[in-house]
């Protein structure tokens, strides 16, 4: 296993956000959209929070099981923020920060993403599951 690999290899770098102002609907629409569980919360290129789906089930009333529900409890997520939702001022690593690195803040935490960050800007995010299929394709 190569010990000194950066997460830029692994981060997805194509990332989904958000912004404070949009809605809790729009959040829940892009997770089920594009099949993904963090959006990082962005002010003018900066990271200024993390919304996992985890975080709009806590709120909602909606059947976690099925996805493919169409119907959102729109009077739950209208009754909320961004702000008051998301996770502020996540962890953050670079990209320079390596595998290993990003691995024992994730396993010492209780949060499943980090932005990786770079002289202020988003440059990608990385997750539980990039870790996951990285130690899987070192076999």
């Amino acid at each position: 296993m190569k010990k000194r690999t950066p997460v830029s290899s692994i981060m997805t770098k194509d990332v989904v956000t958000l912004t404070h102002t949009d809605d809790l609907v729009t959040a829940e629409s892009l997770f089920k959209k594009h099949h993904i569980r963090h959006i990082p919360v962005v002010n003018g290129g900066g990271v200024t929070g993390m919304l996992s789906y985890t975080d709009l089930l806590r709120i909602s009333f909606a059947d976690a099981v099925d996805e493919d529900e169409v119907a959102v409890d729109t009077t739950v997520y209208n009754m909320f923020t961004i702000e008051q939702v998301m996770a502020k001022n996540p962890v953050a690593v670079q990209t320079t920060t390596t595998v290993k690195e990003v691995a024992e803040i994730l396993a010492n935490n209780e949060f499943h993403a980090l932005p990786v960050i770079d002289e202020g800007k988003l440059k990608g995010i990385v997750t539980t599951t990039d870790l996951i299929k990285y130690l899987l394709s070192q076999y």
